[in-house]
């Protein structure tokens, strides 16, 4: 549905060449929901606005649909742009319009009949769960509110795409919860495919599909959450994984540990973490489990944990309890001071 070949795309300062994207191949496919994280600087809001065209890629091609829309003219593409919404972390609402006409405004000057801009309005504004709102008036809305109104006002227009560029930073967690719960709904229930960029990990886990991690204006590491989960490559990817896990343990703590058995991080994937694999263990071996910490947490379609576990007994018995844990599924590494 998306796909961007070898986009690059620079900024010339009086002093400097800015190279904000470097070479960036990215496939969205249909009606899934593609996540884009990294931290400032990263290139992810560039990446986003060159979907739309927004901002022109010095070099390579952006296809949205069975449509290039580098090659496109002037009409040709803001033709195509109807089929691409876009909500922004800031809202942009009318400040001097109605909830109604913030979404009204827009629709008219897109050339939509008359007859039928009060129906667009009605029902998008229902699906985003804003009935009663129509004459009210953004300074009486919450965050929460405005971003609904945005959200109306880009699926007003019927597009296949929708761009959310760090459309939840600015809001509360639990206002947050609500707007990822919407954008889950519309996905599933109007078939919209998204491409979202954020920095905040806990976004990609509860609503994406499949993710690619940016920095210095690259895809640095790109695949499914679940996989960057379990197996994260990138220093950065790790940095925003262990994000989501306090696994802080002092030195001192963890070698008091050390004298006898074995201190081993247990990472539980998918199926594997609802079954009771490591209470099995003292039931199995001569072995005796101490969890130290852990957390499990729920990705958009698999659960995921982590456990730093302390494992007394004799060696060979610790042996063979890591090697059924490995059998069951749990993914099992020494922690190390």
């Amino acid at each position: 549905m998306i796909q961007l070949k070898n986009v690059t795309k620079t900024f010339q300062t009086k002093h400097h060449t800015i190279h904000a994207l470097q070479d960036v191949s990215l496939h969205v496919k249909q009606g899934e929901i593609y996540g884009v994280i990294g931290y400032s600087g990263a290139g992810k809001s560039t990446l986003i606005r060159c979907v739309n065209l927004l901002e022109r890629p010095s070099k390579g091609q952006v296809f949205v649909g069975q449509a290039e829309l580098t090659s496109l003219s002037h009409a040709s593409l803001n033709k195509a742009r109807k089929k691409i919404g876009m909500i922004f972390q800031g809202f942009n609402l009318l400040k001097t319009a109605t909830v109604r006409e913030n979404i009204a405004i827009p629709l008219k000057l897109s050339g939509v009949s008359k007859g039928e801009i009060p129906n667009r309005v009605q029902k998008y504004l229902n699906i985003v769960g804003l009935q009663g709102k129509e004459e009210a008036y953004p300074a009486e809305l919450s965050g929460g509110q405005k971003q609904r109104v945005a959200i109306a006002r880009a699926l007003s227009h019927e597009p296949e795409v929708l761009l959310s560029d760090e459309a939840t930073s600015a809001l509360d967690p639990e206002t947050t919860e609500a707007i990822l719960d919407l954008l889950v709904k519309i996905n599933e229930e109007l078939g919209v495919t998204i491409l979202l960029i954020t920095h905040e990990m806990d976004v990609i886990q509860k609503i994406c599909d499949r993710v690619a991690v940016m920095e210095d204006g690259k895809i640095i590491e790109a695949g499914s959450v679940l996989n960057l989960f379990t197996t994260p490559n990138h220093t950065t990817t790790k940095k925003f994984v262990n994000s989501l896990f306090e696994e802080r343990l002092s030195s001192s703590f963890l070698k008091s540990y050390q004298s006898e058995g074995k201190t081993i991080k247990l990472s539980f994937v998918g199926g594997s973490s609802k079954d009771p694999a490591l209470a099995m263990v003292s039931k199995k071996f001569n072995v005796f489990p101490n969890i130290l910490s852990g957390h499990i947490t729920q990705l958009k379609e698999h659960a995921y944990g982590r456990l730093i576990v302390h494992l007394q007994g004799e060696q060979p018995e610790i042996t063979k309890a890591l090697h059924y844990l490995t059998e069951e599924g749990v993914k099992v590494e020494e922690v190390s001071l």
